[in-house]
């Protein structure tokens, strides 16, 4: 760091508070300590104040120490988010169903009269376009020309 006496910036204040977070995340540093030592870092003034709070922390590992990241393996199988986008859209369609009913059928108990029958415009539309695409066999994941989109790990 250039001499302690010169008044230190904000991005000299950021690039020890990344430092502090990288020998955090190693171990080096409790939570209490880079709690502590970050508002210190973010109050100091000087590059002084700043080098203290780093003077007892490795400089930086040599190239053989750092370890190395682990190759990388071919997935068992792919991992398919929706493995049954049918149930997945089914059950929401039945749980926001039951929801907007159960509003409707409230509403209609606390004015003791029938009011307009609004859950359809939710119920009917949706359930109309869940029922096509389980006659048709589309899935919303299919694109015009019938292929399906990659997916994570193939």
């Amino acid at each position: 760091m250039p001499d302690p006496h010169l008044r230190a910036a904000d991005a000299d204040r950021a690039a020890v508070a990344g430092v502090l977070g990288e020998h955090m995340s190693a171990g080096r540093l409790t939570l209490d300590e880079y709690d502590e030592r970050l508002t210190r870092a973010y109050a100091a003034r000087t590059f002084g104040e700043l080098d203290e709070l780093i003077a007892d922390l490795p400089a930086h590992r040599p190239e053989s120490a750092r370890p190395t990241a682990p190759e990388p393996r071919p997935a068992a199988h792919a991992v398919n988010w929706h493995p049954d986008w049918s149930t997945h859209a089914w059950q929401s369609w039945v749980r926001t169903s039951l929801i907007v009913l159960s509003i409707w059928a409230l509403t209609c108990l606390m004015n003791w009269q029938l009011i307009y029958f609004w859950p359809g415009w939710v119920i009917g539309p949706w359930g109309a376009v869940l029922m096509v695409q389980a006659l048709t066999g589309r899935s919303q994941d299919e694109d015009d020309d019938g292929e399906q989109p990659r997916q994570l790990g193939t």
